[in-house]
């Protein structure tokens, strides 16, 4: 059966982020992702989220300057330093927070650069960042996302991202497969997901055209989901859409898939003093 993961950038947004912990266990979710944890203390949040009984997934590399449109800084020449500088400030977040899987944004091409240089420019960066990650046990994502949400986006394909990981050549780069953006950019994705299913690291969802829950779009993902799980794939699939409403009353199609709500063990640590720090 599919196992999804709250991203806390996205669901339970009505209360602040330490709360969105225990909300995702109390509807039932067993881990959680989210985009960036560098503003938090890191043992905070891995307090927070053993208090709730939930295992962190996934989250993302230092991607530059976000609140002014920076979306990853990986392709960009000028950057090198930068990125491979926050490399070790990701590693230590992943080691106390037990997460064994962080993904890398290419970033929005910057202008007059050639095509040549962005990606020998990624790939330099790939390959340094899996290096030192898979020295730690940590597996390196690296996402296409469609050039509708983010226009000039470099990664923004399947098979370019395929492409790329055999160029890098390093056994722990998987694909991070959003099917919100793979649907707008090529469509087919019962195909390529079963095409690619070893070497797909994480899978994130959302409804199209909107990046509403599942559900209120076009992608039927009842059917989708039994081909995910038919196609033997075991990992996290992150909840990373934009709620109509209030998160939890949006819950609906979770509900079949969803285990016993973790409530009880997150009580159980909050009286064994795993509450927030």
């Amino acid at each position: 059966m599919p196992r999804f993961c709250a991203n806390l950038g996205f669901l339970f947004c009505e209360v602040e982020f330490f709360a969105r912990f225990e909300l995702a266990a109390r509807n039932g979710f067993r881990a959680v992702e989210f985009p960036f944890p560098y503003d938090y203390d890191k043992d905070d949040l891995a307090a927070r989220a053993r208090a709730a009984g939930l295992e962190v997934a996934l989250f993302n590399l230092h991607a530059g300057d976000w609140a002014n449109g920076e979306r990853g800084i990986a392709c960009m020449p000028a950057r090198i330093s930068e990125f491979r500088d926050s490399v070790a400030r990701t590693i230590e977040y992943a080691k106390t927070l037990g997460c064994t899987r962080v993904n890398c944004l290419s970033g929005i091409a910057p202008p007059r650069v050639p095509a040549e240089k962005l990606r020998e420019t990624f790939l330099s960066n790939v390959r340094f960042a899996a290096g030192e990650l898979g020295r730690e046990g940590i597996t390196l994502m690296i996402e296409p996302i469609n050039t509708r949400t983010i226009p000039g986006f470099y990664l923004r394909n399947s098979g370019q991202a395929l492409a790329l990981m055999d160029e890098a050549g390093a056994a722990n780069v998987k694909l991070q497969y959003d099917v919100f953006h793979m649907q707008i950019m090529e469509g087919d994705l019962v195909r390529t997901i079963e095409a690619h299913i070893d070497r797909i690291g994480h899978i994130q969802i959302a409804d199209v055209p909107d990046r509403h829950e599942p559900g209120t779009g076009e992608i039927n993902y009842p059917f989708l989901f039994a081909q995910i799980d038919r196609a033997g794939y075991r990992g996290w699939i992150g909840c990373e859409y934009a709620p109509v409403g209030r998160t939890e009353d949006g819950l609906g199609w979770l509900r079949p898939y969803c285990a016993e709500p973790a409530a009880a063990q997150s009580d159980v640590n909050h009286r064994d003093g795993g509450g927030e720090q």
